[in-house]
């Protein structure tokens, strides 16, 4: 495909930058006004050869870096010898501190580069908010001088970037985002879910992210949670399917799994194991004065439950390569997944045979029972083999401390480290350990938004359609349009956007539904768009109120994420319900698309439109939509949850779950209409 000359342009001038500023920075010089050093902690002195002295000749302050004579031949810095024959010789070149180093993922935000480099730090992440980092250029510049921190390390160990990629790479204002996990649910199709995969890896790779915490395989059993639309569905069978295609794509170039690849990216199938099946009201968890129900609770249910129900995904994940798994905020039967040693090792690493690493989720370590002390020490002997935050140099200390005192065996921090370390040997980073300029060139570009376009329009679930309503004659002479969320890029995209909680607006450049719906109508069809659905301007001739010959109204949910979303009444707003009211009264066929994370209770709104879309969060490509309701593409989508007649069915109790009547869900899993076929007969049931 074409080249973007100006991109490449950005590329080689922000790599130069960076270069020169790494060669030029001052050894001694103190850090930038607002970042946050490590304070001195013990560390191990380093001598000429790089050899540790003893544990009890230390110093208070991070050694001076000691370059090596470029390898001095070392079998780690030789890509032609096995990985495993590398891990060995690199590990046995370590010091303890710089195996703890390794055992860290500060947030960018809390470390700066001369600390990476002095601590020989493993891993840096991005967490849900950039900060004020959000174009490729500036995500390109702040990775490449961590990684060249990195590697100004006394062994050159190359750290690993991560970030949350969920939906693509919502952390790149210009990148291309696709369908939320539930929308790729609703497509059932793995192919289509694993080139939505790659296709993320290849924009995170343009910028220098290795990593990508990513996918969510959680089985989610009841839809309240705030994080359902992270999930593929309610299915195990399907979630283990689509999550291993997520897996492949990640992790593959021209569909064989090569993590050497510069191309490829590490996956994290999360989050491990149980969290899609909470008690409501089990969490302790509050943010943003938001008491949390279901997210980081507690799955309550037998060993063969857990089992069946969702360790299949994993097993699957791990049989296709993955090297990254994190575990769960949420416990199981009283016991944090971060401390179960049970499910972490015994099952996880051995049973399974994963041979990759265990990485924390966002401080999920601070969750245990105890001090930070007895905190680190059981999560470490559990299996957690890195940590994720900004409280790093606790981390670092009690660790350090833990080792010390024997309550970690060095064993055990060898046995963490060693896992990372061939990780990163299988990622080839010693080899290529910067971004990949080719691939800066197609972030947001025509081909990968062609993609999310058609991933959208196979994401689309046909509900109702009385009448064939859909599909719309492109030459209807007046269509009418209303709600923000047909215009609101923020709204299409959810959370995971820029920021954590996503947020309303035009945060990413795309096309809106609105824009779709007017570029495919016929040059003689009127579209009118009013966000509140007056349409005070559109007049008859004779100076009476026009009424539209189809009125579409788009109505979402507004952006949450996590346990912020978490919500015992999930329905349409009162704003959105009074749009499809006022739309019925001014348009002889009424089409509602609804853009949500989940299933929300809409029985009692149903007679008030002809036709019902379930369009979820779509992402940047809102034409994806209009292709399907003027019928150039066919509605191929099916729900990959249960959508409830009442809300106060959730939980359902999916082994007694009634298939007719009132008692029975509104909408069957699967189901999903297409043009040709008919409504189903909507019962008249009355609120229990």
């Amino acid at each position: 495909m074409a080249k973007h000359p100006a991109k490449s342009i950005r590329f080689m001038a922000v790599a130069l930058i960076v270069l020169i500023g790494c060669q030029a920075a001052p050894q001694n010089s103190g850090p930038e006004e607002g970042v946050l050093l490590v304070p001195p902690t013990p560390t191990a002195a380093i001598t000429e050869t790089g050899e540790a002295l003893t544990q009890t000749q230390t110093t208070q302050t991070a050694p001076a870096v000691v370059k090596r004579p470029a390898g001095a031949g070392a079998v780690y810095q030789d890509p032609a010898q096995p990985v495993e024959a590398r891990v060995k010789d690199l590990l046995g070149r370590m010091t303890t501190e710089e195996k703890i180093g390794q055992m860290l993922q500060p947030a960018f935000s809390s470390i700066d580069p001369k600390t990476v480099t002095q601590l020989s730090v493993g891993s840096v992440l991005a967490g849900g908010d950039g900060n004020g980092v959000d174009t490729p250029e500036s995500w390109l510049g702040l990775i490449a001088g961590y990684e060249e921190a990195a590697l100004e390390s006394r062994l050159g160990i190359p750290l690993i970037f991560g970030w949350d990629a969920i939906h693509g790479s919502g952390h790149l204002k210009g990148g291309t985002l696709f369908p939320q996990d539930i929308g790729l649910g609703a497509t059932r199709n793995a192919e289509l879910v694993q080139q939505v995969a790659r296709l993320t890896a290849d924009e995170m790779a343009g910028v220098g992210v290795q990593w990508n915490f990513a996918p969510v395989v959680a089985v989610v059993q009841d839809t309240r949670w705030g994080r359902t639309y992270e999930s593929f569905a309610e299915n195990t069978e399907l979630v283990t399917e689509l999550g291993e295609a997520y897996v492949r794509g990640l992790q593959s170039v021209d569909g064989t799994i090569n993590l050497n690849h510069p191309l490829a990216v590490l996956a994290t199938p999360k989050h491990y194991l149980g969290d899609g099946g909470t008690t409501w009201g089990s969490s302790r968890q509050n943010i943003f004065d938001h008491p949390f129900m279901l997210d980081q609770g507690d799955t309550r249910v037998d060993e063969a439950t857990l089992r069946a129900l969702y360790l299949p995904p994993y097993k699957a994940a791990v049989d296709a390569g993955a090297l990254s798994i994190m575990p769960s905020f949420s416990s199981w039967n009283g016991t944090k997944m971060h401390g179960n040693q049970y499910l972490l090792t015994d099952v996880l690493k051995e049973e399974l045979g994963f041979e990759g690493f265990l990485i924390s989720d966002w401080e999920g370590i601070s969750q245990l029972p105890g001090n930070s002390y007895d905190q680190v020490v059981k999560a470490i002997n559990a299996g957690v083999d890195m940590y994720m935050g900004t409280e790093w140099q606790n981390f670092y200390n009690q660790l350090d401390k833990a080792i010390e005192n024997g309550d970690v065996p060095l064993s055990r921090i060898d046995d963490a480290v060693a896992r990372i370390l061939r990780a990163k040997f299988t990622l080839g980073l010693f080899e290529h350990p910067l971004a990949d300029p080719e691939a800066f060139d197609r972030i947001g570009s025509a081909e990968h938004r062609a993609l999310a376009r058609e991933a959208v329009r196979q994401s689309l679930v046909l509900l109702v359609n009385e009448n064939q309503t859909l599909p719309i004659a492109k030459a209807t002479p007046l269509i009418f349009v209303a709600g923000q969320a047909a215009e609101d890029i923020g709204l299409q995209a959810g959370g995971w956007t820029i920021t954590w909680q996503g947020q309303e607006g035009k945060v990413m450049p795309g096309t809106t539904i609105l824009q779709g719906i007017q570029e495919l109508a016929g040059s003689e069809s009127q579209v009118v768009y009013d966000r509140y659905a007056l349409f005070n301007d559109a007049a008859e001739a004779q100076g009476s109120l026009a009424k539209a010959d189809v009125g579409i109204v788009v109505v979402a949910e507004k952006p949450y994420a996590e346990g912020v979303g978490d919500e015992a009444d999930p329905k349409l707003s009162i704003v959105d319900l009074a749009l499809i009211e006022q739309m019925r009264e001014r348009a002889d066929k009424v089409v509602v698309v609804m853009m949500t994370g989940r299933p929300i209770e809409i029985t009692e709104q149903l007679p008030l439109a002809d036709a019902w879309v379930a369009a979820w969060l779509p992402g940047t490509e809102g034409h994806g939509v209009a292709d399907v309701l003027f019928g150039d593409y066919e509605f191929t989508g099916k729900l990959p949850f249960t959508w409830q007649r009442w809300n106060a069915q959730l939980p359902f109790d999916f082994a007694s779950l009634p298939t007719y009547g009132c008692d029975a869900p509104l909408f069957p899993y699967g189901h999903g209409l297409t043009t040709k076929d008919k409504s189903p007969v909507m019962l008249e049931c009355e609120r229990p």
